[in-house]
């Protein structure tokens, strides 16, 4: 027997998150990488206080924020990001990475259990950013997804 096409989504297992949950869990990761970065080499941290949501599987969704760090000029950015991607490499994610097309090494951690994903990488010289989507979950009824979470 021939079966051809594509994956199925990985399980996910928080399906009985709430949106609130998922953005605190998301923002607190991004923390979690941001605190990473030499405190030397970092001038200022910004989370955004909101995100979007997203689609997910058709039925759910996911949040979708971000965090921006600014560090001192000269900075090698690719090497602080590859010593993320070491400290990630036997975590609860894979980890893939590329260059962009701006030629900017980036970082992509994914969990294999959840539609959580970080991306981390240089942003425009000078800044580092951390990009977040959390894990799907089943909006309440009559809550529209649409506006800032």
């Amino acid at each position: 027997m021939l079966l051809s096409g594509c994956a199925p989504a990985a399980p996910d297992s928080t399906r009985n998150l709430t949106w609130e949950d998922a953005k605190s869990d998301a923002q607190a990761m991004e923390r979690e990488l941001a605190a990473l970065i030499p405190p030397d080499v970092v001038v200022s941290i910004r989370q955004k206080p909101t995100g979007t949501l997203f689609s997910c599987d058709g039925v759910g969704y996911r949040w979708l924020g971000s965090t921006t760090v600014t560090v001192i000029s000269g900075t090698t950015i690719e090497s602080i990001v590859r010593d993320i991607e070491a400290q990630y490499q036997h975590s609860r994610f894979t980890t893939s990475t590329r260059m962009t097309l701006a030629g900017f090494f980036e970082l992509d951690l994914r969990s294999p259990a959840t539609t959580e994903s970080y991306l981390i990488g240089e942003n425009v010289e000078g800044s580092i950013w951390i990009d977040s989507s959390s894990a799907c979950f089943t909006l309440p009824e009559g809550v529209y997804p649409g506006g800032d979470f």
